[in-house]
């Protein structure tokens, strides 16, 4: 959602404005589309990065409100829950040694951070889902204290009528029900942000999402929820369910979930705002007081805060992204499917990959989602989210075949391509695209050192037998360790 919001309650009036309101943005929107108004150049790349707080044992800590003062930074912020924190990484032009400038920001950041967190009582982990959180650790009393997050709990169960069910067939089986928001702060992502024109963004989010299933196999790091082994990346899932505002009823009627892939390719920008409010009530209906005609007709560029707001309320695994910095509005793609860490190295390895492969084929000559279907594309996400590095995935000229197979012989060389077109230093894209390369080598993800690194715990193997639970404390403990030395996650030695 990307700003505080105040405490309030929402009348039906409140609700009749801002829908009016919305859609005269829209119009405006559509406007400034026509009369190219937007920023084109530089073409940025930014992070965003979410992490998790645990205290000396490997469990989670509850005091990112003591961690943010400690810090003192206004890079970073809270998330939904306690145990959460978020760091934005500003954007620069993707070229020369942006990547490794990039990594040497977010390491420099990390340790800073880390060391006030641990005079705090707490220490920072970088991984998609924290495998020591148990249930009671995502209840109410859990959500951080902002205001935004209690009005969107409010929103969201308003709209569906009844608790919430989590229901995830894995390795293990997870059946619960719950009656907040919260379980979806065990959800921690890396946000890739790339700005685009409006001429090219069609292109770009269909490249990204004919990528997304792909992305996901190769960096799976959540195979843990609530003590059970699950999918490889159960973030993708855990989040779809825990923030559906829909009884089964509507499901069984079609209605969209909030959490979306999608249902087509697409031709402009405008198809997915235009969705949006085609599909999607409003969860936090506030309105502005400025005019945004007024301020287009003045040359300004308008803030849009209600269209904004209400994007961000719709969870696209590859999202739009209008905003205006320093007077000058401009679009990005936001890419939400990937799992924080294991490492940064690891990280900048995903971003590099994600860069250099949507640039190639959202300029190729025959366009990728002209030989693939869309539904090709969602049924790849999910093979990739449940199985990781494992996936079979479908790829036009290939058919179904092994991830590995498919990013090695054909997608690095892509990616390769693509970061040349971007001017990205030629050392730079070797280094972070040969971790990838590694990856699937090895076959070694986030997801398949800590799968391996529990059952060696759980049946003796160095450290002697230990139960379900203490396996994961020392896993946990294990991967914050060897997250510190920053090499790549193929690279870690057993437990």
């Amino acid at each position: 959602m990307g700003r505080d919001v105040p405490a309030i309650s929402v009348s039906q009036q409140d609700r009749r404005a801002y829908r009016e309101k919305v859609r005269l943005c829209l119009d405006v929107f559509a406007r400034m589309l026509r009369e190219s108004r937007f920023e084109t150049e530089p073409r940025q790349v930014g992070l965003e990065i979410e992490l998790n707080l645990v205290d000396d044992s490997g469990l989670p800590s509850m005091k990112n409100a003591e961690v943010l003062g400690a810090i003192a930074d206004p890079r970073w912020a809270s998330e939904l829950g306690q145990f959460n924190l978020e760091i934005n990484v500003p954007p620069r032009p993707l070229a020369g040694d942006t990547l490794s400038r990039l990594e040497d920001g977010v390491l420099g950041s990390l340790k800073h951070a880390d060391v006030r967190a641990r005079q705090a009582g707490s220490q920072l982990v970088m991984i998609g889902i924290l495998p020591t959180l148990t249930e009671r650790d995502v209840g109410a009393q859990a959500m951080s204290a902002n205001p935004r997050y209690r009005l969107l709990n409010e929103q969201i169960f308003a709209a569906r009528g009844e608790e919430m069910q989590i229901s995830i067939e894995g390795v293990d089986r997870l059946l619960t029900h719950i009656d907040t928001i919260t379980p979806e702060a065990a959800c921690t992502s890396v946000q890739c942000h790339l700005q685009v024109s409006p001429e090219a963004f069609g292109s770009y989010w269909n490249a990204a999402q004919a990528i997304a299933g792909v992305q996901v196999a190769v960096a799976a790091n959540s195979p843990f929820l609530f003590g059970r082994e699950l999918w490889r990346e159960t973030r993708l899932i855990l989040f779809e369910q825990a923030t559906d505002t829909r009884p089964d009823e509507l499901k069984r009627q079609g209605v969209r979930p909030r959490v979306w892939f999608g249902e087509r390719w697409i031709t402009s920008v405008f198809d997915l705002f235009e969705e949006n409010l085609r599909y999607f009530p409003a969860l936090l209906p506030l309105c502005e007081d400025d005019d945004p005609v007024a301020a287009l007709d003045r040359g300004e560029a308008p803030q849009l805060a209600e269209l904004t707001l209400h994007n961000g309320t719709i969870y696209r695994w590859n999202r739009p992204v209008y905003a205006v910095v320093g007077g000058l509005p401009h679009l990005r793609v936001e890419n939400r499917v990937l799992p924080a860490g294991p490492t940064v190295a690891d990280i900048m390895a995903n971003a590099a990959f994600y860069c250099g492969l949507v640039r190639a084929l959202a300029e190729a000559e025959r366009p990728v989602w002209t030989q693939m279907s869309f539904k090709a594309a969602a049924d790849n996400l999910a093979e990739g989210a449940r199985h990781g590095i494992d996936a079979k995935l479908y790829w036009p000229g290939l058919g179904e075949v092994p991830v590995t197979e498919l990013v090695l012989r054909r997608l690095l060389p892509m990616a390769f391509d693509g970061l040349e077109r971007w001017g990205v230093d030629p050392g730079d894209a070797k280094r972070l695209l040969g971790i990838i390369e590694q990856r699937c080598l090895y076959g070694r993800t986030g997801a398949t050192w800590q799968t391996e690194a529990v059952r060696g715990l759980s049946c003796g193997r160095g450290r002697g037998h230990a139960g379900p639970r203490e396996a994961l404390r020392l896993m946990t403990l294990g991967y914050i360790e060897r997250m510190h030395t920053s090499e790549p996650v193929h690279c870690w030695p057993e437990m």
